[in-house]
């Protein structure tokens, strides 16, 4: 099915976005992905470093950063994947993107290594040792977990909220450590912002030698929003404008006032023109409604949709909002409605250029939280929605106004991960079935959710999980 679905994604008006990823995928070798030289996820709060979402997060020896703060990209553990992939080898932290590949699609080493920003140093990376120490292109941070929100699949890691919850309540009752306070301990301990942190300092150090060099800056969080740190990122750049800085910033939206008014004024001072090339607002939101409500906990949807509505109203030229909605198996059932919502986003403020953009990455962990654990019936409604979104597929004649053919290869991609699912061992997906029961049932328990009355249509797969419980 995935090759009848590429032939017809891949018609003659074909994005560059995915031509760029297939041409890289003629380039890159069997084992090559440029992210991992040009691209850095540095999780500031933990002392964490990944090169993008897919591989685990490994840690930073603090001893490292003394005196080279560029230790915080070049670890010992990424260079010697990077050697690895020179070697024509494919080191197993990357597992997600093999698989897809194995499996006949394009993964998420060609969309980020076809992106100008790492394509431009092809050469340079192939021609290279992979010891060398690297400046990145595209970075994003996390400075701190402070967060107004206690999303269902996030963890203490990322959120005080949820660290609060988990200090007040305890763990929740899962086979897996997820949410355990023993689980962030040692390397994976929080260090709270009352606390110096050697990692935030060392950036900051790095930050002089970093910022000429950049081409993409995400702040993630936590929720940026409430964070220092966004506003003095914010300072430097209006105070030294580059004009080629693409600047990105992750948030739930769902701030209070005073927060966010502040956030808007900056956002709309930097996107005058020659300051930044362009800045991309993400926003978190996984569905629609009630059911984005249970999922991201403390979220108040109503005032997000007005947001997204201000800051495409208000904000200038150089602005556009990406939706990052992390597919989960509570939202398969419901992301029709959300991108129809998007839709109508795009017939409003998509004229001249795409101002309304998505992105359908994939959860991971918890494992519980996976769309691999779901029945086939929850396949089938993503190929429903896949079939669904080819009809409104942008044409010429629908340019910025319909859904583009990487978002559709996309949710291809999702639907063949969802599929090796059907391959995973029995006693796996018993075990985390029981643990998505037990860990729902405590969710609605501690917070006054109520799980079937938001998710009506999941009743027959709660009693099945409700079953494997009982049985463990």
């Amino acid at each position: 099915m995935t090759q009848n679905k590429g032939d017809q994604v891949n018609q003659d008006f074909k994005s560059e976005f995915l031509s760029a990823a297939e041409r890289m995928r003629d380039q890159l070798g069997s084992g090559l992905c440029l992210a991992k030289w040009q691209q850095v996820s540095l999780h500031l709060t933990t002392g964490m470093n990944n090169s993008c979402y897919h591989p685990p997060l490994h840690h930073i020896p603090v001893e490292s950063i003394g005196g080279r703060a560029s230790a915080l990209h070049n670890t010992d553990h990424k260079k010697q994947q990077r050697r690895l992939m020179l070697a024509g080898e494919r080191p197993k932290e990357c597992s997600y993107c093999w698989a897809m590949e194995d499996a006949g699609n394009l993964s998420d080493r060609h969309y980020r290594s076809g992106e100008p920003w790492a394509a431009e140093h092809l050469a340079e990376i192939q021609n290279s040792t992979g010891n060398e120490d690297v400046t990145p292109s595209y970075v994003e941070v996390n400075f701190n977990n402070a967060c107004n929100l206690s999303c269902s699949y996030c963890s203490p890691q990322f959120s005080s909220t949820w660290a609060e919850e988990i200090a007040h309540h305890g763990a929740y009752p899962t086979s897996t450590p997820h949410n355990h306070p023993d689980h962030f301990t040692g390397d994976r301990r929080v260090i709270p912002n009352r606390e110096a942190n050697a990692y935030v300092e060392a950036f900051w150090a790095w930050w002089p030698e970093l910022y000429p060099q950049l081409k993409h800056f995400r702040m993630t969080g936590g929720e940026p929003l409430l964070d220092r740190n966004t506003h003095r990122v914010f300072d430097h750049v209006l105070a030294n404008p580059k004009p080629d800085l693409h600047l990105n910033v992750t948030s739930n939206f769902s701030v209070d006032e005073k927060s966010w008014q502040r956030y808007l004024a900056k956002v709309k001072q930097l996107c005058q023109p020659g300051r930044i090339e362009h800045f991309m607002q993400y926003v978190s939101l996984d569905a629609w409604g009630a059911q984005a409500e249970y999922i991201r906990h403390g979220l108040d949807f109503d005032l997000v949709w007005d947001r997204v509505n201000q800051f495409l109203t208000e904000v200038p030229n150089y602005s556009s909002i990406t939706f990052i909605i992390t597919m989960n198996n509570l939202n398969v059932l419901s992301v029709e409605n959300l991108f129809a919502g998007i839709l109508g986003l795009r017939k409003t403020y998509s004229h001249t250029y795409q101002r309304v953009w998505f992105d359908t990455p994939l959860l991971k962990t918890p494992t519980w939280q996976s769309i691999q654990l779901l029945p086939e019936m929850y396949v089938d409604r993503l190929e429903a929605l896949w079939a669904w979104m080819i009809r409104w597929i942008e044409t010429p004649e629908t340019r910025f106004q319909g859904f583009k053919d990487y978002e559709i290869a996309r949710l291809d991609r999702d639907i063949a991960w969802m599929r090796q699912g059907q391959q995973l061992d029995p006693a796996y997906i018993q075990r985390n079935r029981a643990d998505f029961y037990r860990f729902f049932r405590e969710h609605d328990r501690r917070r006054g959710t109520n799980f079937l009355q938001t998710f009506p249509d999941m009743r027959e797969w709660w009693s099945e999980c409700e079953y494997h419980a009982r049985q463990s």
